[in-house]
């Protein structure tokens, strides 16, 4: 199985955002620290929200949930 990182540059590579969004969000289920956890969710929303992805609300809420945005 090809790992985490290796998987997150082919879909970079291959603009696929839906990918990048499930596997940016699976990074930060497996983040050690609050940080990393942050930047891996924020970059999950992110992509989340470029394709209008059904899991973008649950992403903000664990991001406002951290402290790293703030509740509309």
């Amino acid at each position: 199985m090809i790992d985490l990182d290796a998987q997150l540059m082919a879909a970079h590579a291959d603009g696929d955002k839906t990918a990048l969004a499930v596997l940016y969000e699976r990074a930060a289920a497996e983040a050690a620290h609050d940080n990393a956890r942050a930047f891996y969710l924020t970059q999950a929303y992110v992509f989340a929200l470029e394709t209008n992805a059904p899991q973008a609300p649950a992403l903000r809420a664990l991001l406002v949930q951290m402290g790293r945005d703030t509740p509309a």
